[in-house]
């Protein structure tokens, strides 16, 4: 054997010795009880506790606000069924990026991913991290109002907590996730308890003449499903880390299950608790319903309650920074944005670019503070490319027949959950036409950006040059490579 031989045998060996032991790529990390918690932990954050509000006050009676309530439930747990076929088809993390790559190419794939962190994330991330600052700050200054700018602090510290623990450790973010879940049902179980011992107790009056349809005005009933499908909203992060989940074509669809129809019913117990200590008028008024329901039920508890919806909030944000960086390593693994963000550490195995890039662009949203605009934009566009995906579900199937499908969900539900969320997004066009129409024009610029950098590079030589310095001396700085390991 001549010396290249003997030389490419060792470098063969020290290549096998370190798949075995250090290689770099995300790990398989994410079992049945971290993926159930982790759906769970996203999808309960700060909706329920807020939005009950813009269900009544949009829907306009009791009973067809229960109905909402209950028919979002319903919606979301199709849509994650959707999506866990998706999930055991195409075993790639990254979620609707993937679906919308696979399925209808690369044009769609890269404007989600454009609309995603130009102002679907931020703006999500922003307003949940602004529900956990108020909640924290409020039970030290009630009856007054708290300092905005306190506010926004400590809602910036709250990031900051939860991208530290994401850029620490997978293992660490999966473990935080799981015990704050668990505190989060501790609070729904406190509210619902209470409320339907009242019930038991004939406390029904405010249940009398629950369906008004003098009050009902169909416009605004889908801003009244975008309400309640805003607190449901966390149902698909779990597709965006299919990589780092152990047995996934058993775990993703039996967490899914699990965790939306415990969601579905809780959300609808904790409704009926609010309107039996609540009249309508009250809950309206109210800007934070679970403290003003505390006041009437749990009075020797009302203070833990803002404590409890504070961490509820630190859970959502948690699972958001740990599922929608995915989406941003995946796009820049298939060259829909810079390489860098395709990178994780070299030790502690986190995307940390893509981790930190969001970091920025949150806080500057908090420090802003106009957020709630920027939600209707990212409502739209969200449930807009939700549709795409599970219709180009349904154009993969008819195509690619033979394709195999761990998990495969009956077409009825399928047709079902793509034709109401083009309904409804087709209702909010009517609805909100100022909001639906800015939306569309931002995912839209997207486009030339697409043509410009991705489809075919046109910019300058000497910017390429420049932006791969940069991007070099970033990767130094943060010590990070590209995984070294296939991981789908």
């Amino acid at each position: 054997m001549g010396i290249d031989g003997i030389q490419s045998k060792e470098e063969g060996d020290e290549v096998k010795e370190k798949k075995e032991d250090e290689v770099i790529h995300l790990r398989r990390t994410i079992g049945l009880l971290p993926a159930i918690s982790f759906i769970i932990g996203t999808v309960v954050g700060s909706g329920i506790f807020i939005a009950p509000k813009g269900v009544l006050m949009n829907s306009g009676s009791v009973g067809l606000s229960l109905v909402v309530w209950a028919l979002c439930g319903v919606l979301s747990t199709f849509g994650a069924l959707c999506y866990a076929e998706l999930g055991t088809t195409f075993t790639k993390s990254g979620g609707h990026y993937t679906y919308l790559l696979e399925t209808l190419g690369p044009l769609p794939a890269f404007l989600r991913l454009w609309a995603e962190f130009l102002f679907i994330r931020p703006a999500v991330a922003s307003y949940v991290s602004l529900a956990f600052g108020r909640y924290v700050v409020d039970p030290f200054f009630s009856p007054c109002a708290p300092p905005t700018a306190l506010i926004k602090l400590v809602s910036i510290l709250g990031v900051t907590f939860v991208v530290a623990i994401n850029c620490w450790s997978v293992t660490l973010a999966s473990r935080t996730q799981i015990t704050l879940t668990f505190i989060k049902m501790f609070a729904l179980v406190l509210i619902i308890v209470p409320g339907i011992m009242a019930l038991a107790r004939g406390q029904t009056e405010n249940f009398q003449n629950g369906f008004e349809i003098d009050t009902l005005t169909l416009n605004k009933l889908p801003l009244a499903f975008y309400s309640g499908l805003y607190a449901y909203g966390g149902w698909f992060y779990l597709n965006f880390v299919t990589e780092e989940v152990i047995n996934p074509n058993r775990n993703i669809p039996l967490a899914i299950i699990f965790s939306m129809v415990t969601v579905t019913v809780c959300y609808v117990l904790v409704n009926v608790a609010y309107y039996t200590m609540m009249t309508a008028e009250e809950l309206l008024v109210s800007d934070a319903v679970a403290v003003t329901f505390a006041n009437r039920a749990l009075h020797g508890l009302a203070s833990v309650i803002p404590v409890l919806v504070a961490v509820s909030c630190l859970g959502a944000l948690n699972g958001g920074f740990f599922g929608a960086p995915r989406m941003l390593f995946v796009g820049a693994r298939e060259g829909h944005w810079p390489v860098l963000f395709s990178m994780i550490h070299i030790r502690r195995n986190t995307p940390l670019p893509a981790v930190l890039l969001l970091y920025p662009l949150v806080v500057v949203m908090v420090a802003r503070g106009e957020i709630f605009q920027l939600i209707n934009f990212a409502s739209f566009s969200r449930w807009l490319f939700i549709a795409m995906a599970t219709m180009g579900m349904l154009i993969h199937r008819y195509r690619f027949p033979l394709h195999p499908r761990p998990f495969k969900v009956p077409l009825a539900i399928a047709v079902t959950f793509t034709v109401v969320c083009f309904f409804i997004v087709g209702l909010s066009l009517y609805s909100d036409p100022w909001n639906t129409g800015g939306s569309c024009a931002l995912t839209l610029s997207g486009v030339p950006v697409y043509y410009l950098t991705v489809h075919r590079s046109r910019l300058p030589a000497r910017w390429r040059k420049s932006f791969n310095y940069c991007s070099k001396q970033l990767q130094i700085l943060l010590e990070v490579a590209q995984q070294e390991v296939q991981t789908y």
